[in-house]
């Protein structure tokens, strides 16, 4: 007898960080090979709500998913829950095509830096900064001296080549389904319903539901996710879990979530 459809789920939630704790290519690959690679799945479906992180943890996690795809002749689907925005659109067109909620956010293609100076403060308090390298441009961008204009210009011009492989991934990923009419890639977002009239996602659909509308009702749906730390499981509070916790909640802030 021909067994029931199954669909592998994987679910990409949180910040995209190399830090404990965060959605990376580490703390991914295990669910992800079992995904494609245990019990010949019919398709593999991409559970994302992330506000981005990472643009090289994003590139590895969808560069693996799209390996795996090819490799195994697997359809991919991504379902967008709250936000799939910066590095999480990226993972979004590791599929092949994108579902969404009418009231998702999606977009966000664009780099972003960002810090803080202290060398009024430092000062105002009579603080004298000592800094000594070996190679003028070791120390740039050091909070405790003033801003430079050769580092700023610098940083730009990295943001400048990180944005173009982004905007190359969803070029490629969305090929002859992208509006011509509008910007898409200032780091603009926009809703579900929006994203969909402009290419950015492929129409508004929920996991279970459309997995059943495609492979039947009786579709097997299995989920593989990140396996969490041993000292996360007993709720041990480490400084960097913490450093993790508040850099992914501004992330979050930065669309109301």
């Amino acid at each position: 007898m021909k067994s029931a459809p199954r669909v592998s789920v994987v679910r990409l939630n949180g910040a995209i960080m190399t830090r404990q704790g965060g959605l990376n290519d580490q703390s991914m690959v295990s669910a992800i090979e079992r995904a494609f690679r245990r019990g010949k799945p019919d398709a593999v479906a991409l559970s994302i709500n992330s506000p981005g992180g990472s643009p090289v943890q994003s590139s590895l996690i969808a560069a693996r998913i799209r390996r795996l795809a090819a490799e195994k002749e697997i359809p991919v689907y991504a379902f967008v829950e709250d936000v799939a925005a910066s590095g999480g659109y990226w993972l979004a067109c590791a599929a092949d095509k994108i579902y969404v909620d009418h009231s998702s956010i999606v977009g966000s293609i664009g780099v972003i830096s960002a810090g803080f100076g202290f060398d009024k403060l430092i000062e105002k308090h009579g603080v004298e900064r000592r800094v000594y390298t070996a190679g003028k441009s070791k120390s740039q961008m050091d909070p405790f001296k003033p801003e430079n204009a050769a580092d700023v210009k610098r940083i730009k011009s990295l943001q400048v080549e990180i944005h173009d492989a982004f905007v190359a991934h969803v070029r490629a990923s969305r090929e002859g389904r992208l509006s011509t009419e509008t910007e898409l890639f200032d780091g603009s977002f926009w809703t579900g319903t929006t994203g969909v009239s402009l290419g950015l996602a492929d129409g508004i659909g929920h996991l279970v539901p459309m997995m059943k509308d495609i492979y039947g009702d009786k579709v097997q749906l299995s989920v593989y996710g990140p396996k969490k730390p041993l000292l996360s499981r007993f709720g041990a509070q480490l400084s960097s879990a913490l450093t993790s916790s508040v850099e992914e909640h501004a992330l979050w802030a930065r669309f109301g979530l």
